[in-house]
This record gives C-alpha cells, sequence and structure tokens, in this order.
C-alpha cells in the first residue's frame, strides 16, 4: 500500500510517498532573490504551481500510482481556528485533483501536525501516539511549545508556549542575511559558527514557558560591526539553544510532561540539538535531519494511519 502527501509552505514545495517499508520525499526551495528575507504569499503560491508539477512527476516515476490508497495534504498553518496562509490552496488544489483522478480518499492536516508526524515517522517514534507529549516547533515561521494529544485524524493540541514576537527561525534567517548569506540562511550560518573561537554573548528573554527573540536580534546588529561573523554566528545559536532550554524545562516542570518531541527546520542545527539533548529535564526526541525541514512525508505518513483505521 502506498500513502502520498503534498506540503506547500512558505518556502518549500513537497510531495512523498510512504509505504510499510520506507519513503520516497521530493522537495525543492522556493527562489528568494539575494538580500531579501522572504517572499510574498502571492509569489509563494505562483511557484508553488511552477514546482508542484514537476515534482510529483519525478515522485510518480518512482511510485506505482495503481497502489495508492490514499493522500494527506496540509491546508494551514495550525489546526486553530482561522489559521490559514494562501500558499496552502496551491498543494490542496493539487491534492484534490490526484484524490479525485485516483478515487482515493484525501486528508486534510496542519502544515505543524506534518512535522510532528514526520518527526515520529522518522525515528519510530510511535509510543509517543500512546499519550500526552510535548511538542516544540522551531522554523522559519513558527516557535512553539505544544501539549499535544493524539486525535482520530492527525493530533489535538493546546499551545503553552513560544515566541511572543519573531521566531527562532526569522531570527537566524535575519542575522544570516545582514552576514551577507543568502535566504534561509540556517546551514551558512551554522557552518560560519563552526570557525569560532568565541562568541559574542547577546540576551536571552523568557518568561516562563514564552520568549522573546527581538532584542536578541536587536543586540546582535548593533555588536555586528565589533565581532566577525564566526562571532556573531556563534553567538546567536548559543541564545537560541539556551532560550529553548530554559522554556522546555519550564514547560516540562509547570505541566508533569516530561517528554518532548523537536520539530521544524532550525531543529536540524547541530549546536541547538546538542543544547536541547544535554540540557533538559527530561526526555528528548529528534526527527532526523532529512525529516527536520519541511517535507510532505510527514503528511503522507498521516494519511497512513488514517487509512489503515
Amino acid at each position: 500500500m502506498i500513502y502520498l502527501g503534498i506540503d506547500t509552505s512558505n518556502y518549500t514545495t513537497s510531495a512523498a510517498a510512504v509505504t510499510d517499508s520506507g519513503f520516497v520525499n521530493k522537495r525543492a526551495l522556493l527562489p528568494v532573490k539575494a538580500g531579501e528575507r522572504g517572499l510574498r504569499q502571492s509569489e509563494g503560491v505562483f511557484h508553488h504551481m511552477k514546482i508542484l508539477p514537476e515534482l510529483f512527476h519525478s515522485l510518480a516515476g518512482e511510485t506505482d500510482l495503481k497502489q495508492v490508497r490514499a493522500i494527506g495534504v496540509s491546508v494551514r498553518p495550525r489546526r486553530t481556528e482561522g489559521s490559514y496562509m494562501p500558499v496552502f490552496l496551491a498543494g490542496y488544489g493539487y491534492a484534490r485533483v490526484i484524490a479525485d483522478a485516483l478515487d482515493i480518499p484525501l486528508y486534510e492536516f496542519s502544515h505543524q501536525e506534518g512535522h510532528i508526524m514526520a518527526g515520529i515517522f522518522s525515528r519510530g517514534y510511535y509510543e509517543l501516539l500512546d499519550d500526552e507529549f510535548l511538542s516544540v516547533h522551531i522554523s522559519g515561521g513558527t516557535t512553539e511549545i505544544l501539549k499535544m494529544r493524539p486525535a482520530e485524524y492527525g493530533f489535538e493540541n493546546e499551545i503553552i508556549g513560544g515566541t511572543r514576537d519573531i521566531s527562532a527561525g526569522q531570527l537566524i534567517d535575519r542575522i544570516g542575511v545582514a552576514l551577507g548569506m543568502s535566504f534561509p540562511a540556517g546551514r551558512e550560518l551554522e557552518k560560519t559558527a563552526g570557525a569560532a573561537k568565541t562568541y559574542i554573548k547577546l540576551p536571552v528573554s523568557t518568561d516562563g514557558a514564552y520568549m522573546n527573540f527581538s532584542g536578541t536580534e536587536t543586540k546582535a546588529a548593533s555588536l555586528m560591526n565589533g565581532s566577525n561573523a564566526a562571532e556573531t554566528a556563534l553567538g546567536t545559536l548559543i541564545a537560541v539553544k539556551d532560550t529553548l532550554v530554559r522554556t522546555l524545562n519550564y514547560a516540562m516542570e509547570s505541566t508533569g510532561i516530561k517528554k518532548a518531541l523537536i520539530v521544524g527546520g532550525v531543529a536540524s542545527n547541530r549546536l541547538i540539538r546538542a543544547g536541547l539533548e544535554n540540557e533538559i529535564n527530561g526526555k528528548v526526541y529528534f526527527a532526523s535531519a532529512e525529516l527536520s525541514s519541511d517535507n510532505a512525508v510527514g503528511t503522507a505518513a498521516l494519511a497512513k494511519l488514517c487509512g489503515e483505521r
């Protein structure tokens, strides 16, 4: 049996197939002009509509479409009332056509649920589906700490912490672009930080399980001319790590839930992962590096769960 997934997020077009024995993952970053820090939603929709047919053609070349039993698609950022972004319309429209053409069920999920399921699927953490757990979603657009409960279709969640201004990914991208890096800047910033012998100390601002990163950005910008790029890059990543450690430890203590799944593109950063592994007072689960960033594998895996019920 084969289950398909489609996800059209702010900066990545993704199509995937999941079976009992593995997965096929096709993804492409949307083009962002040099010096810019993102795309308008209309630009994102255009690029998704241009890229998705080629991605699906590539996926179909490695997938027996006659064996497909269902398709899952991300239709909104979060599973909350009023959560909406136009970029997800591109994926939904394409998935609707595929479902009708193949006469298979179409399951709708949020982008965030796809990230969480990708983390579970990537390492076989299916024990998390048996009870409540915490999840930390850290990406270019989101930094949230969630109390998760498996539901009949996807997950129910309650936001119990997260950023009150910019996300961890936005901080990393903004500092990276200011240092002359391409957007998104996470990988290049991490590589640059690896050359640092010391780092600039940046402020960490938390309130229980909530956090602020704008002050960190402002301080980094003010010190940028007095330090080299490697020191700035390392200081930025350490500040993000320290902020996440402090807020997640608080969330575990206040809820009594001592297990947390870390997902999202920022979770692929090795320094941040190491800090969360070593400094959290509970059990931490990580998605594989490949499935930490935006992908449709988690959405396909959710369709598989639904299709098998």
